[in-house]
């Protein structure tokens, strides 16, 4: 059940605490107003059909406090304590005077970010650059040019494209490390579903699987052979416990919901296992990685620091300093394949394709040349195949558009070093997807008027 709050108060009729004067420059406040909370909180609302039951947060409570919380990089429980000790930030969550006391239990965080979705935080995100854009037209001058033509538009615009990678808070997955992590969890299951009537506890075999794998990793170099040799045993120990387990379930024995589904991630990730193993190979098709978070997958980046990294993989869009999410997902897709969507979305927004597309040269695949050729559209980067004689390459024009790609390189830098995209450390996967639109939101409220923005340093994200 949802109610409609009051609007956003005015700052002059917040009620501050006794002997404190705010400030009404603040950039706490300053982002209170750059948000259309009354707009926003008509689509929120529409999530809560039923009429009955408790009455939810206000829709600038649970935002906000999604919003503090992805700024500085808080726990649940310290977001909560933030809100309460800030008059500033109650503000901010449309508090009419300031309460020293909790405003929600730190647990319902969970439940802001599984209704905050990426559409609908899509959706805000749009609000606010449409509200920010507005406000930037109003406070131009008026004196131009009145004249109509009846031509239609020509492109206007540029458009940059890049894609990233929004790794996760996991330990980097090593085989050895996760079928042990696995044996744990099934003689964990073993343990819960044995009862003293029973008899006497199906051996597992326990000590002597945690000793081997000790004598593996407390070796400072190990060959493949030794690493081959460890992951045989620890794949035999798994599959006498499932055997176990099987046996038990047969004897109308039961396991709780959540081991359940941790059971259903151990036989995929032994099958995957077992399939590495006897074909001599170190792929295989979505690779499990993590069994708290069986649904991330790797992602080839090939940087230098990371090669891989296990997240989310997202595409964003900037166009005159605005940030948009046009792609997110778990899976490791080719982001050239959905340049022709956002190039269409783009149209959809302002009425005409762009002049200029500046991304990398991923994107630059036969499909997208031809496409953006019919529009009149440039896509910055060299040509395919091998340079043609007695043609002059305008490197003007190329040092140009290297020189205005960097605003995409700039926005993930502070998304994430300021918005929570550097580390992901949510669990679910709609949360994390959750978490990754909220980054972007942030970004944009985060870029002042002044276009000055503060950049908080990385030992903050550290716990």
């Amino acid at each position: 059940m949802y109610k409609f709050s009051d609007n956003q108060i005015s700052f002059s009729d917040f009620k501050q605490p006794i002997g404190m004067k705010m400030n009404a420059t603040n950039r706490w406040v300053k982002k209170a107003e750059s948000i259309p909370w009354k707009t926003i909180e008509k689509k929120y609302a529409k999530l809560f059909s039923n009429k009955k039951g408790n009455v939810a947060k206000p829709l600038q409570l649970a935002l906000g406090a999604c919003i503090i919380q992805a700024e500085y990089g808080y726990s649940d429980v310290e977001t909560v304590l933030q809100i309460q000790e800030g008059p500033y930030l109650q503000f901010f969550c449309g508090f009419c005077e300031y309460r020293d006391k909790p405003p929600f239990d730190p647990s319902l965080m969970v439940y802001f970010r599984k209704r905050l979705t990426p559409e609908i935080l899509g959706e805000i995100n749009e609000l606010i650059i449409q509200k920010a854009e507005v406000e930037k037209v109003t406070d131009e001058s008026d004196d131009q040019d009145d004249s109509s033509s009846d031509e239609p538009p020509q492109n206007s615009g540029i458009l940059i494209v890049d894609a990233t990678c929004a790794p996760s808070h996991i330990r980097f997955p090593q085989d050895t490390a996760l079928l042990n992590e696995a044996r744990e969890n099934a003689e964990a299951m073993i343990t819960e579903m044995h009862e003293p009537s029973d008899g006497r506890k199906p051996r597992t075999y326990a000590g002597r699987a945690h000793k081997d794998h000790l004598n593996l990793v407390r070796k400072k170099k190990n060959t493949a052979k030794t690493i081959r040799k460890a992951i045989g045993k620890q794949l035999r120990y798994l599959r006498r416990d499932l055997a176990i387990i099987d046996t038990m379930l047969s004897n109308q024995k039961t396991l709780s919901q959540k081991w359940q589904i941790r059971l259903e991630t151990i036989r995929c990730l032994y099958e995957q296992q077992k399939y590495m193993y006897d074909n001599h190979t170190h792929q295989v098709e979505n690779r499990i990685v993590s069994l708290s978070q069986p649904h991330l997958r790797p992602i080839v980046r090939g940087k230098t620091k990371a090669p891989v990294e296990f997240g989310a993989k997202l595409d964003i869009s900037v166009v005159d300093g605005y940030t948009r999410l046009e792609k997110v997902s778990f899976d490791a897709y080719n982001e050239a394949s959905y340049l022709i969507e956002v190039i269409e979305r783009y149209k959809d927004r302002v009425g005409f394709y762009p002049v200029r597309i500046l991304a990398d040269k991923i994107y630059r695949n036969r499909r997208n040349l031809k496409f953006c050729k019919e529009k009149g559209i440039r896509l910055s980067g060299p040509a395919l195949g091998r340079p043609p004689k007695n043609v002059v390459i305008d490197k003007k024009q190329d040092y140009v558009d290297i020189c205005e790609r960097v605003e995409v390189e700039r926005k993930f830098s502070l998304a994430k070093l300021k918005c929570g995209l550097g580390l992901i450390r949510t669990r679910l996967p709609d949360t994390g997807l959750s978490t990754v639109a909220l980054s972007i939101v942030v970004l944009n409220v985060s870029d002042s008027k002044d276009g000055v923005v503060q950049i908080r340093p990385n030992y903050c994200r550290l716990t």
